[in-house]
């Protein structure tokens, strides 16, 4: 992928928009166009922060960064075999699509995490990040899809052609943070919002919405005005936790989970997306700090998510896989602990 091409994909997928080779943003001030509501700790009344945290970099730091050095070059194309599901699961499985959509299938209902089945995470079909691996499970494939958890609004994890036809073939509910409702509405889905500290339930489940350290934005001034978050599934043989992106953070998307939501069966953690650290490390964790995160929350199993579907960043595809070995190593974690699925893998989580 050329300087130019991924400029652009990561201009798509972080809000910036690019005219004429040169990065151009606005940046609009008074009114939040997704949500109103009133000032707490973690929003100012118009846009959503990380308290305590790093905000997003500028845009002079996406072009230092682009001007700088090279990406690894990715392959076009990555051979996957797909998988058909089974139509329901009584205990625990989770398939991977690619990305960070993923399948998880417990106590007999069906979810999806930020569902993304389109060519390119892109505003647009002809430019943008184009996945180099076709979804793990073929779109016609999908058992009867209940719900949907969306963590936030960046283009690689709220992917609207993908939601609609979801609304069209399954009709599912979608839990997101708050102000996403509104970007996703004219796909006709039902959605419930949560803000940080808030919970809901569905089925059997408990749904829980905690603090991670991110942003989101769809195109220009628009940054940070609807959440992010990171979900807890609750219900009987243990929690199922889902971070979409996250920044280490000092630990602090993590401290707390297994104490709020008892043992945590399976953490389902972002690993890609990294390099270079100076660049990215406030949003996007690499795969060391996400073994740390595992050891933090205390889980039990854990499956590696966004990597080696579309390229974002600097590293090589495989880059996060080896990375994540070597953490597991250093920390003498068993490899059969925390798993970085390929498209197409599924994994039977073991009980507690």
């Amino acid at each position: 992928m050329n300087r130019r091409t991924l400029l652009q994909s990561v201009a798509a997928v972080f809000g910036v928009s690019v005219v004429g080779g040169t990065t151009a943003a606005a940046v609009r001030m008074g009114k939040n166009r997704y949500y109103e509501g009133p000032v707490t700790g973690h929003f100012d009344g118009v846009r959503f922060f990380n308290p305590d945290g790093s905000p997003p970099k500028g845009f002079r730091d996406l072009l230092k960064w682009r001007m700088g050095d090279a990406p690894a070059e990715w392959p076009s194309e990555v051979p996957v075999v797909t998988v058909r599901p089974a139509r329901r699961v009584e205990d625990l499985t989770i398939t991977m699509v690619g990305h960070a959509t993923m399948l998880i299938q417990m106590q007999g209902l069906n979810i999806l995490t930020d569902p993304v089945w389109s060519d390119r995470a892109s505003p647009v079909s002809f430019a943008g990040p184009k996945r180099v691996t076709v979804p793990g499970i073929s779109f016609e494939d999908l058992p009867p899809i209940d719900l949907v958890l969306l963590s936030h609004c960046h283009y690689d994890h709220m992917d609207l052609a993908t939601l609609t036809r979801l609304k069209a073939e399954h009709d599912p509910l979608v839990i997101t943070p708050l102000g996403n409702d509104t970007i996703i509405a004219d796909t006709g889905l039902r959605s419930e919002v949560l803000d940080w500290g808030q919970s809901t339930t569905f089925g059997q489940l408990g749904v829980h919405c905690t603090p991670c350290h991110h942003w989101g934005a769809r195109g220009m001034g628009d940054r940070s005005m609807a959440l992010w978050g990171t979900f807890v599934l609750t219900g009987g043989g243990g929690s199922v936790v889902f971070i979409g992106d996250t920044g280490f953070d000092k630990g602090r998307p993590y401290n707390d989970l297994h104490r709020q939501f008892g043992p945590i069966r399976i953490a389902l953690l972002p690993i890609g997306a990294y390099d270079p650290r100076w660049f990215m490390a406030d949003q996007h964790q690499n795969p060391e700090e996400a073994v740390e995160g595992f050891l933090l929350s205390n889980a039990n199993y854990a499956i590696g998510h966004h990597w080696g579907t579309i390229q974002l960043t600097n590293e090589g595809r495989d880059d996060p896989k080896f990375a994540l070995k070597e953490a597991l190593a250093k920390h003498n974690i068993a490899p059969s602990r925390f798993r970085a699925l390929e498209a197409g893998e599924f994994w039977e989580v073991p009980p507690l």
